[in-house]
């Protein structure tokens, strides 16, 4: 069962809000065609290729860089199953009937978003290890997270709490190797 505090009410009713005004704008179907491509790239093997590379072509730096991605995803990943199934909070349109889904998302429930978990893993890391780089992390971090929500599976706190759990994975496997 789902969480049904008032304040959880009147986040997801704010969502509910966003969700159906963006549903009714005259590109929506075309927008969430685009996001389709941008979600796929935030599915998962981009990050495992991008951390391989890293550790294969710069010594040292590589190596920490390895060894932060693995702890913040070590855990990421359990934290964001804990939550989703703690909270169990319905996707859009399983629970709205005016929103519908571009895609069937992999399971039932949608706080938090795990995309958008990992991207801002991987946006966290290389804004630590490669701030040259920064600005176009952040842009992929949230192209990942608006994708979600132009897809019509993700709410948009469901986003900006997948943020909050992979920066803050991040930081906390830089703090645990003492990179912080």
């Amino acid at each position: 069962m789902m969480i049904q505090r008032p304040s959880f009410q009147r986040m997801t009713a704010a969502d509910v809000r966003a969700m159906c005004w963006l549903s009714k704008q005259p590109r929506a179907a075309r927008w969430a065609r685009a996001a389709r491509l941008v979600s796929r790239l935030g599915d998962g093997p981009l990050y495992v290729v991008l951390v391989a590379l890293v550790w294969t072509l710069l010594d040292g730096i590589g190596t920490v860089f390895a060894q932060a991605a693995a702890i913040a995803y070590v855990i990421e990943v359990p934290a964001f199953m804990l939550l989703k199934n703690l909270i169990r909070r319905p996707r859009p349109a399983d629970s709205v009937e005016a929103l519908n889904a571009f895609i069937k998302p992999a399971d039932r429930f949608s706080f938090p978003s795990g995309h958008t978990a990992a991207a801002s893993v991987m946006a966290t890391l290389i804004c630590v290890f490669f701030p040259a780089l920064a600005p176009m992390a952040v842009l992929f971090a949230l192209m990942v997270g608006a994708s979600r929500v132009l897809l019509g599976v993700h709410y948009p706190t469901d986003i900006l709490a997948g943020a909050t759990l992979g920066i803050s994975s991040t930081l906390s496997a830089l703090w645990i190797l003492g990179s912080v």
